[in-house]
């Protein structure tokens, strides 16, 4: 027998059980990881509560994690026993000791990194990948804004534009945070508890405004990233981590200066196990380089079996960078 955490219905925190379960053979073109480190995402908590449901309960949770393989289902020729390997976008379940993951979206982790490193930053680190050169290839330079900066994304992100030589503008909600912010990277940053935003990227910009915001926040920042987009600006909302975006009218887009905006995600983006490899190593490189950091305090690894406590403290905003619960 091996643990994992399920639930069977949606909720807080407590909702979270910890359980003996049988792992299953993988079927074709699956393979069977024993996970050593375990990822923490917000959109985690989203199915949890029922915002995205999961498909079926019972239910598994969780999508990331870093491990070894154990076993490999027929059809998989480019992945091996043993190799050592980290994914993202598994099927629910990836809180586990043990996970079946298509062979497809599993890539194969070199040993200068870490398990801990790769799951504290394989997702984070691929959206940003997506986000800074996919969904808009942002040039050296350039100006951009980024809400939640001092979260699991928005460190790696900070990182990553100093890296390009981008400008970000990064928004926290604590002068902590903001502290965070700079040490990681940031050009400048606006304090929201304390600070307007909108006002403030105006002063920084000398009036220009940005080309592109990216909202990982939802809801509560919606109106004021409109209001930092230069005319024909892209707002990019990712998340909803104050409640999603509803009820909106189109006409505002036009009145704030025919803007775009996009709703994406890594799986929009990120489609073949070829584009998942090559992102992977370019994430592998920043770190590996030193360009990115993703040490993660011991005071935010979790053991598997307090996975209702790491939920708590995740939602009570007390966090910086990335969460892992380890089996």
């Amino acid at each position: 027998m091996a643990k994992r955490i399920e639930f069977s219905v949606t909720g807080g925190p407590d909702v979270l059980n910890y359980v003996d379960f049988t792992p299953r053979e993988p079927a074709e073109h699956e393979v069977l990881v024993a996970n050593k480190a375990i990822g923490i995402n917000y959109i985690d908590t989203y199915v949890r509560s029922g915002l995205y449901p999961p498909p079926s309960l019972p239910s598994g949770l969780g999508t990331e994690a870093a491990g070894v393989v154990e076993k490999v289902g027929a059809g998989v020729t480019h992945i091996h026993v043993g190799d050592r390997v980290v994914y993202a976008q598994s099927a629910l379940g990836a809180y586990s000791e043990y996970h079946c993951v298509p062979a497809d979206k599993v890539a194969k982790l070199p040993n200068a990194i870490s398990f801990e490193q790769a799951a504290a930053s394989f997702l984070k680190g691929l959206t940003v990948y997506y986000l800074l050169h996919m969904t808009y290839k942002v040039r050296p330079g350039e100006t951009i804004v980024f809400h939640a900066a001092a979260g699991g994304v928005g460190r790696i992100a900070c990182q990553w534009a100093k890296a390009l030589g981008i400008k970000l503008i990064a928004t926290v909600g604590s002068a902590e945070k903001a502290e965070q912010a700079k040490r990681d990277g940031a050009w400048a940053v606006i304090n929201y508890r304390t600070e307007n935003i909108a006002e403030r990227v105006v002063a920084l910009t000398n009036g220009e405004k940005v080309n592109v915001v990216y909202d990982s926040v939802g809801k509560s920042t919606w109106l004021a990233s409109l209001d930092c987009l230069k005319p024909h600006g892209l707002m990019i909302s990712f998340g909803n981590s104050s409640g999603a975006v509803t009820g909106v009218d189109l006409g505002i887009l036009n009145q704030k200066g025919g803007l775009f905006v996009t709703r994406p995600s890594l799986g929009n983006y990120i489609t073949t196990k070829q584009l998942l490899q090559h992102a992977a190593n370019e994430l592998f490189s920043m770190i590996a380089s030193g360009a990115i950091s993703v040490n993660v305090p011991s005071e935010q690894q979790f053991p598997l079996k307090d996975a209702v406590r790491a939920h708590k403290t995740l939602e009570s905003r007390a966090t910086s960078g990335s969460c892992l619960l380890i089996p």
